[in-house]
């Protein structure tokens, strides 16, 4: 009898909101890699975390700063940002959401899509093709 093995959900779908805004704004800045991992069905501390990656400390900073100039004009802020001077892993906390902004070395060291690998993985892509929501069209 063959193993079963739990397997990680990967999909596109529409991101509505705030999230949305976040992916849009880490987008714009050419941000890699970009991946939202549902976490509303984990044990998790809150309902989405953001990942992406950027090729150095300048471009890191700059997705960091577009994203939350992107969610202040939405009238919301961080509770909390780490990492900004370091810029490896910058980590944006906005309560429902948490945005995660590495290096590719940082992201592959931390390998957090691994660690919540019981969460849906919601791939976006970076295609021109993406509504105003930030998600592929389905």
């Amino acid at each position: 009898m063959a193993k079963t093995e739990k397997r990680r959900t990967t999909r596109t779908k529409r991101l509505t909101g705030d999230i949305a805004k976040a992916v849009r704004a880490a987008l714009d800045k050419k941000a890699g890699d970009v991946v939202v991992l549902d976490l509303r069905h984990t044990p998790a501390f809150t309902d989405f975390f953001l990942l992406c990656s950027g090729q150095n400390a300048r471009q890191v900073h700059a997705i960091a700063d577009a994203v939350e100039d992107t969610l202040k004009a939405a009238k919301l802020r961080p509770a909390h940002i780490e990492g900004y001077d370091r810029a490896e892993w910058i980590l944006m906390d906005y309560f429902t959401f948490i945005v995660h902004i590495f290096t590719p070395q940082t992201r592959a060291f931390y390998s957090l899509e691994r660690l919540w690998g019981d969460a849906e993985r919601i791939d976006v892509s970076d295609d021109p093709a993406l509504d105003a929501g930030g998600a592929a069209r389905p």
